[in-house]
């Protein structure tokens, strides 16, 4: 009720802004988004196929990040010890610094036009920074299963390897879907980001289309596509993390 009362008093106040006429026409031109929304939607289809291909690399390599980090064995502490600070690092730093700095900072390495592509190094950033948020979710969900059930594993003469591909890791990942999919919602946005180092994607396509009509209506195209998508995408991960509070018992929140 009251987030409906909220809506319908900004629904009355807005327009009466001394200025509104101005917002109205710079932001809300009904024929400049008609016209720019085609191209927008196509722009956005290279958004998907950069969240497509940096969806599983992230899953893979955030895996091992925290199945490093939750190692035992005192030999592996090197690889322990690199996943602490992979995580640090890139938790630490944002993801459009990351982006900068891989887009623009490896292909001067490389001496070759064919590993130039921004696509390539636009999804190594994306991939680098998201392993580090993923892998912290998968840890978690890692030490969220009882120590009972490695002690259960091991008195069945399991090795570690064994204990943690069939006993730890499949409850694990029942537990850590609903932040995961939290995660997915989150890359899906930023994958607009990469357009910062030269692919004409959907936030790249909008400047375009917004310097040509010299407004910025094809900005709130492009919003409109996103929440398209999150907005759906949110609801489902609403609904898996309350279906996991309920096969837990899990209370939910009011």
């Amino acid at each position: 009720m009251s987030t409906t009362i909220v809506i319908a008093t900004l629904v009355v106040l807005i327009p009466r802004a001394p200025r509104w006429d101005r917002v109205k026409k710079s932001f809300f031109d009904t024929e400049i988004l008609r016209d720019s929304f085609p191209d927008l939607v196509r722009a956005f289809w290279l958004d998907i196929q950069i969240f497509l291909w940096s969806t599983p690399l992230i899953f893979v390599l955030s895996l091992l990040i925290a199945i490093a980090r939750n190692s035992r064995s005192p030999a592996l502490f090197p690889l322990r010890a690199f996943a602490v600070v992979f995580t640090d690092v890139f938790r630490g730093v944002p993801v459009i610094l990351i982006i900068f700095l891989v887009g623009f900072g490896v292909p001067g390495l490389i001496d070759s036009r064919a590993w130039s592509n921004p696509l390539i190094w636009g999804t190594v950033a994306l991939v680098l920074s998201y392993s580090a948020y993923v892998s912290e979710v998968f840890r978690a969900g890692i030490e969220s299963v009882h120590e009972s059930q490695r002690a259960a594993a091991r008195s069945l003469g399991m090795s570690s390897s064994q204990t943690m591909s069939t006993v730890i890791l499949p409850q694990a990942m029942r537990r850590v879907v609903p932040p995961l999919m939290n995660s997915l919602v989150s890359l899906q946005k930023d994958v607009a980001l990469v357009s910062l180092i030269g692919p004409v994607e959907i936030l790249r396509r909008a400047e375009i289309q917004k310097s040509l009509a010299a407004n910025f209506t094809p900005y709130v195209g492009a919003a409109i596509i996103f929440l398209a998508l999150t907005i759906p995408c949110t609801r489902l991960a609403d609904w898996a993390l309350s279906r996991e509070r309920r096969r837990t018992g899990a209370t939910a929140i009011a």
